[in-house]
């Protein structure tokens, strides 16, 4: 049979289940230098409607998402009030120092910074914890899903695609709303 999404190929799958057994784990990081302890993208394999996939997973932080909610609005405002907003890119010069920003770029950014600790301060952007399934997504099935845990480590991802496998992952819907962390500065007295 001829699948369009390798994701459902049951050769695929057979590999990938070979690995985790190998690995004793129930799931395969995805090596990325996005991987975080806030973010991790991870393949596993589970069921979509009685047939075994591939899942293509990217599980985060309830804070690390609050964070993108509030970058993501901040865009949305420059946008409004820069007529030729573009994101922000920082760039690396030949010895992989940041180029410094333009006027511009760091007037947004200013702006951008100054928006989003508004919305921080009036709590304006509230999360929760959620799974989404992309079933139109390009290797089997993609799962983005936020979790109110301080860290993604091998305990939570482990918990996840058990529960989730097992259909006994239970979502908090209470909102949440995070602030920046203040970077603290040890001060010797």
């Amino acid at each position: 049979m001829n699948y369009k999404n390798e994701g459902f190929e049951p050769e695929k799958i057979e590999s990938l289940k070979k690995e985790l057994a190998s690995t004793q784990k129930a799931y395969k990081i995805v090596p990325s230098d996005e991987n975080s302890d806030e973010y991790v993208n991870f393949y596993f394999i589970g069921m979509y409607e009685g047939k075994e996939v591939i899942y293509d997973a990217a599980l985060y932080t309830l804070r690390l998402h609050h964070a993108s909610e509030l970058y993501e609005l901040a865009e949305h405002e420059a946008a409004k009030k820069f007529p030729n907003f573009k994101s922000i890119h920082y760039e690396e010069d030949e010895n992989g120092n940041l180029k410094p920003l333009s006027s511009e770029e760091e007037e947004i950014g200013w702006f951008m910074t100054e928006i989003i600790m508004e919305m921080e301060e009036e709590e304006s952007v509230k999360v929760q914890e959620f799974v989404d399934l992309d079933t139109n997504h390009d290797f089997g099935i993609g799962l983005d899903a936020a979790l109110n845990v301080e860290v993604i480590n091998e305990k939570v991802i482990s918990k996840f695609v058990r529960e989730f496998n097992d259909d006994t992952l239970k979502l908090d819907d209470t909102l949440y709303t995070f602030q920046s962390e203040e970077e603290e500065e040890d001060v010797d007295e």
